[in-house]
């Protein structure tokens, strides 16, 4: 049953401070949906994420929404994220009215322009 698989804690950015650093140190990328921020962390066996959902975006149902889709995003791409790295997902004000599909293809848009996918980027399903 790999469709309930979850985001393990350890592959989250919890708190504050982490988020500061990922901020003050990191790269920032951006398209109109997204904005990533990555911070390289040779040490670090994997990837790690933290969700920034502005309240500007909607109520609660729809941030929890949007952070879900980016989660199953990371988990779908788990494989061609590159590891090693910090990523701070934004998700700016177009996401709120975005489905699934869309959302992940902004995605992975974005990511590919922050060097955070293996071999460009090309998923089986992409191509």
């Amino acid at each position: 049953m790999e469709c309930f698989e979850k985001m393990k804690k350890k592959y989250r950015i919890k708190k504050n401070k982490e988020f500061q650093e990922v901020f003050q140190r990191g790269v920032s990328t951006a398209n109109r949906q997204f904005v990533v921020y990555t911070l390289d962390r040779p040490e670090q066996p994997y990837f790690r994420i933290g969700l920034s959902v502005s309240k500007k975006l909607g109520k609660a149902v729809v941030r929890n929404q949007i952070k879900r889709y980016i989660r199953q995003c990371f988990l779908e791409l788990k494989a061609e994220v590159v590891p090693g790295k910090d990523y701070v997902i934004i998700a700016r004000q177009p996401v709120a009215e975005m489905g699934y599909a869309e959302v992940k293809k902004s995605l992975i848009h974005v990511l590919r322009k922050a060097g955070g996918l293996k071999n460009g980027g090309r998923t089986p399903d992409s191509a």
